[in-house]
């Protein structure tokens, strides 16, 4: 018998065949047992809602510092929720919508803008457990077991009348597949299925975060009530990220100029100043003694390794458009001059091809110019 297994003997009644049950408890502490069927995971198949445990939320929506603009979103997808019975019942909004149960909300926007922390404040504000859903707890291997994990997590909510939170939810609200090819696409579509039936059944508060809005299929998009954009802090906010994050009992340099820093921050997020705070504060720990404080110069090195990093490390997600963009549909003759308006005729016998003005070659001698 391979090491780690111990054979558990099960007691054998008339008619039934002799068999030896075996019972082994992996590396991460996970029960699986071979039934004649294949290895399961001891998931708690039978009750899905048990992986999906309510935590108490720890920061409240007064800490959390957002532009002006972003913070009266927020507060404006949180009078959806706790006027939902005046607006649905009172003033019958329900007959706009009757299929429409509870809240879904999305915050989108840059890494690090205080996405996830507010979907826990909005949790503290409505005096709620948080149920956090990531991808790994909801995707598995097995077929079927994903779309009963998404219902799990969906009753565990509401048993529990906890806010469900999904991080990174592009990965779990992508378009779905027009062209299904192989099992796993359909797969793909039916968990997507789930997911939205879920949404219009489910009465309490859904919170989406993700950096990648642009991934979302639209019929999440449409069942999604308040979508609130999440913008990089401007000056005035980051002169108070740096004086609510820098915590008293940090040894620091007297005369530490915060507007200096708010203006040399410029362009990144608060979760990047968390970074700064915690770098420079190991720089004073390693001089230790007297020297062991926090000085401006630490601070504006680590500010620099974060602009740094922004430009070299990773890839950010496609800009998104300004607040104000509206979306106009070019007409074909914008984009290829050449072509015959619309409406007008093609002479007899003459092929598209014909009429059209030969494309522009490139210039050899003419160096590319950068792309904006």
């Amino acid at each position: 018998m391979p090491g780690g297994w111990q054979r558990i003997t099960k007691a054998d009644g008339e008619g039934h065949r002799d068999a030896s049950w075996a019972e082994w408890s992996g590396p991460s502490g996970a029960s699986r047992s071979w039934d004649g069927g294949g290895m399961r995971e001891g998931d708690g198949s039978g009750d899905r809602t048990a992986r999906f445990s309510p935590e108490q939320p720890r920061r409240s929506l007064d800490e959390v510092i957002l532009p002006n603009t972003v913070r009266e979103r927020v507060e404006l997808a949180l009078d959806l929720v706790t006027h939902h019975g005046l607006l649905y019942d009172t003033w019958n909004l329900s007959s706009l919508d009757p299929y429409r149960c509870g809240t879904a909300l999305n915050l989108y926007g840059p890494s690090g803008t205080g996405k996830s922390l507010c979907a826990e404040a909005l949790a503290h504000q409505l005096g709620r457990p948080v149920v956090n859903v990531d991808y790994a707890q909801i995707e598995s291997k097995y077929p079927g077991d994903t779309p009963k994990n998404i219902v799990g997590c969906f009753e565990a909510a509401r048993k529990h009348g906890a806010v469900l939170v999904f991080d990174e939810a592009d990965s779990i609200l992508g378009s779905r597949l027009s062209k299904v090819s192989h099992s796993a696409d359909h797969a793909v579509n039916v968990s997507r299925a789930v997911m939205l039936r879920q949404l219009d059944r489910f009465d309490g508060l859904v919170v989406f975060t993700t950096n990648f809005p642009r991934n979302y299929d639209a019929a999440f998009v449409r069942r999604i009530l308040a979508h609130v954009r999440f913008e990089l802090p401007d000056q005035q906010t980051l002169r108070s990220l740096w004086e609510r994050l820098l915590p008293e009992a940090l040894p620091l340099e007297p005369g530490v100029d915060k507007d200096a820093l708010a203006r040399e921050s410029t362009g990144l997020a608060g979760g990047d100043l968390v970074n700064i705070i915690t770098g420079a504060a190991a720089a004073a720990a390693r001089r230790g003694g007297e020297a062991g404080v926090v000085t401006a110069a630490d601070l504006t090195w680590e500010i620099k390794n974060a602009h740094r990093a922004r430009t070299e490390v990773g890839r950010s997600p496609d800009p998104l458009p300004p607040a104000d963009y509206t979306v106009r549909r070019l007409d074909p003759q914008e984009v290829y001059p050449h072509l015959p308006a619309q409406g007008t005729a093609v002479p007899n016998g003459t092929e598209p091809s014909e009429t059209a003005a030969p494309l522009a070659q490139p210039d050899p001698a003419r160096k590319a110019e950068p792309r904006p």
